[in-house]
């Protein structure tokens, strides 16, 4: 533990309520706490968790952008919906992703937890990605990785990071509550295609 994870538990903690909120600013402090958490997880040999940091980078600054003018002529994005039979598909996606960066990791690195950290990673991308598009089925990828990630961050000593994956789960619950009476508000644009 150190003052590198303790700074970056509070920007994560702030860009989970930001994002139950739909509001804006959720995405550049999302930015600060995913680069603080490149260095945590480097220096805990949880190098899926590290790669996925990096690659939230870019995510984080695609989601501030689609939210801003990924509406319809260029307006704010609304909540939507998975079209039917989608949500199968991203799940499939997170399984194959989880056996391969799974398998990798075990038997190319010295990685401490391959799996799981695999799985977390996985799932955060498929749950970054309909985040950025305002889906409401990112919260149930959240709620999974927020599960798996309390076990393993404590498996490795990471108190500060287990605390805040324990509040992520609470936002990720409260994120699914609002953002499905969001959807509910608007049911004319309530079901969106997203592609797997």
């Amino acid at each position: 533990m150190n003052w590198i994870e303790i700074i970056a538990t509070i920007f994560g903690a702030l860009c989970v309520w930001l994002t139950v909120r739909q509001h804006i600013l959720c995405w550049p402090t999302g930015l600060v706490q995913v680069v603080l958490y490149i260095v945590v997880f480097y220096e805990a040999k949880l190098y899926s968790d590290m790669l996925l940091h990096i690659i939230y980078v870019a995510m984080q600054c695609y989601g501030w952008y689609a939210w801003l003018y990924g509406g319809t002529a260029r307006s704010t994005l609304p909540v939507t919906r998975l079209k039917h039979g989608h949500l199968a598909g991203w799940v499939v996606v997170v399984l194959a992703g989880t056996a391969g960066l799974g398998y990798v990791m075990s038997t190319r690195t010295d990685a401490a937890l391959p799996y799981p950290d695999g799985f977390t990673t996985v799932a955060s991308l498929v749950a970054q990605w309909l985040l950025a598009r305002k889906k409401l089925e990112s919260w149930y990828f959240w709620i999974a990785v927020d599960v798996v990630a309390i076990g393993v961050y404590l498996a490795k000593a990471l108190y500060f990071t287990t605390g805040l994956y324990l509040l992520f789960l609470v936002l990720a619950t409260m994120g699914l509550v609002a953002w499905r009476n969001a959807w509910r508000a608007a049911p004319v644009e309530g079901v969106e295609g997203g592609a797997v």
